[in-house]
C-alpha cells in the first residue's frame, strides 16, 4: 500500500495540472479584447507642466 504522503503528493500534482490546463483553455477561448492580462491602463488626463 502506498504511503499517505505519496498519495497526497500525487493528488495535489494532478489537481494542479487540471487547474492549469483549465486556466489555459479558458484564457485561449476568450475573444479578442476580453483578456484582463493585456488590458490597457486607465487613461488619466495628461498634466502639462512647464519647467521654468
Amino acid at each position: 500500500m502506498k504511503s499517505p504522503v505519496l498519495v497526497v503528493a500525487i493528488t495535489l500534482t494532478a489537481a494542479i495540472l487540471v487547474a492549469a490546463s483549465l486556466l489555459i483553455v479558458v484564457g485561449t477561448r476568450k475573444g479578442p479584447g476580453t483578456s484582463t492580462l493585456n488590458a490597457p491602463a486607465l487613461k488619466q488626463p495628461l498634466k502639462l507642466t512647464h519647467l521654468v
